[in-house]
């Protein structure tokens, strides 16, 4: 037996999952497709990041007056090294992981895996196919299967890199478009819609549910989309497409009503879908859950021995649950007496601007529960911080339990959103109350401060408002 445990990918689930396991002081071989850092650091979460600065630079340069500052001319711009920044700094990340992976001993595999294992309880045998179609075996005693998702793409219309495009030709090209639908409205969508339209693109944005950031409370889908509609953006809410071509020109779609929409370009931003192609040998079979892999309280697969961890194992499908669950999955393997738990509170973000995030249910949500509970909220152009910096757009809401005035939920949208969503991550996972966060000193000025006052509103007695 070569290794204690072969993790076959090398995302934010795979890398962390070595990572630990080695830690542990196991022997252990991170296999990745691709690059260390998985779809996350070299074609999603990082990457976008990047992008995401520019585009607020941007904006901010647009209206420097308001700080009594000035630009002589128009604020020029150079797309193409735009993105080639986002894809040095995903470089650079990368080469980080695997320097991460040398300091900490764990042994990095660069190839295609396939899992080749015996019956149950046998030791486990994974192929590795190199670019050039070399093959080797590596043996050991478990596996943990990392491999993430995949763009879903829409039926009958193929991404062809040029005029239909998923996330991932979206961070590789070198043009800016003029004019994109981006055909859904979850967080992948709504960033990329106010990444283009910042440097001038005509974006329009479809969504079939009701709200754009389905999953976000309603409030703040709604302020969102008339920060969208502001700045240009045309926002489609529970529209449906009937029809789409690629034409000479573009792409053409039909949607509901049969109006007809024609974009140079098409984003699919329609969710993903469980990435296991080609990973199963013959005669192996995984249980599945809607496409993903089926996993017990443990995080074990339906082999014994095989265990799964990150967006392979179905939503939802954020890359700090990816590794949260890596680290549970190991040290419920190598550590005794370790329990692990599955994932319940998680924070959501969205980094386009204004910023969202979120953790816990939202007021629709506790409404369906008929749970007793009261709201906090608090609005960012009552934050000295926030009107300083210029960004009085946007608000604290919380969701608060009765009688005892635990969290149930919150929900920010507005700058730094996602930098402050921690502390009420804090808050939940030590069933802190609004009586404890009210009473707790939060540093003037800052935005954080919006937090103590949102608790405040939900007692009946903020100071501010």
């Amino acid at each position: 037996m070569d290794y204690d445990l072969i993790v076959i990918g090398g995302g934010p689930a795979g890398y962390v999952g070595a990572i630990r396991a080695a830690q542990l002081g196991k022997k252990v071989v991170c296999i990745e497709m691709e690059r260390a850092g998985g779809t996350c650091l070299n074609w999603g979460c990082i990457p976008t990041k990047a992008l995401l600065k520019s585009a607020e630079i941007k904006q901010l340069l647009g209206h420097v007056t308001d700080y009594g500052l000035s630009i002589e001319g128009e604020v020029k711009f150079d797309f193409a090294k735009i993105m080639g920044r986002s894809r040095t700094v995903s470089d650079k990340m990368a080469g980080g992981i695997e320097y991460l992976f040398k300091s900490k001993k764990v042994d990095y595999v660069v190839g295609k895996a396939q899992i080749q294992s015996p019956a149950d309880g046998a030791i486990k045998k994974v192929v590795v196919k190199d670019a050039a179609g070399k093959e080797q075996v590596l043996t050991g005693k478990a596996i943990l299967i990392a491999t993430g998702a995949k763009a879903r793409h829409l039926p009958g219309v193929n991404v062809d890199g040029e005029k239909v495009l998923t996330s991932r030709e979206a961070l590789a090209t070198k043009v800016l478009p003029k004019s994109i639908i981006i055909l859904g409205a979850g967080a992948i969508g709504c960033e990329f819609a106010y990444f283009f339209n910042a440097f001038g693109a005509k974006v329009t944005i479809i969504e079939m549910l009701p709200q754009i950031l389905p999953v976000e409370d309603a409030e703040v889908a709604d302020l969102l989309k008339k920060s969208f509609i502001k700045t240009g953006i045309e926002v489609l809410v529970d529209t449906k497409v009937e029809k789409t071509e690629v034409t000479g020109k573009g792409v053409k779609m039909t949607i509901t009503g049969g109006k007809t929409l024609e974009a140079d370009h098409l984003l699919v931003s329609i969710g993903i879908e469980a990435n296991l192609d080609g990973l199963l040998g013959a005669g192996l079979k995984l249980d599945l859950d809607r496409g993903y892999l089926k996993t017990n309280d443990r995080y074990e697969t339906s082999i014994k021995g095989i265990y799964g961890a990150g967006d392979i194992i179905g939503p939802p499908w954020l890359a700090h649950v990816a590794s949260h669950e890596a680290v549970e999955a190991v040290e419920g393997l190598f550590v005794k007496g370790k329990k692990p738990h599955k994932v319940v509170n998680f924070p959501g973000c969205t980094y386009c601007q204004p910023q969202v995030a979120s953790i816990g249910i939202t007021e629709k949500k506790a409404k369906e529960q008929n749970l007793k509970f009261k709201v906090g909220k608090f609005p960012y152009r009552a934050s000295g911080k926030a009107v300083a910096a210029g960004d009085p757009e946007g608000f604290v809401k919380l969701i608060i339990g009765e009688p005892h005035g635990e969290i149930l939920g919150a929900h920010i949208i507005g700058a730094d959103a996602t930098e402050l969503i921690a502390e009420l991550g804090l808050a939940i996972t030590l069933e802190a109350t609004t009586d404890e966060i009210s009473t707790t000193i939060h540093a003037h000025p800052t935005l954080a401060e919006m937090i103590h006052e949102a608790s405040l509103a939900a007692e009946g007695k903020p100071i501010h408002i």
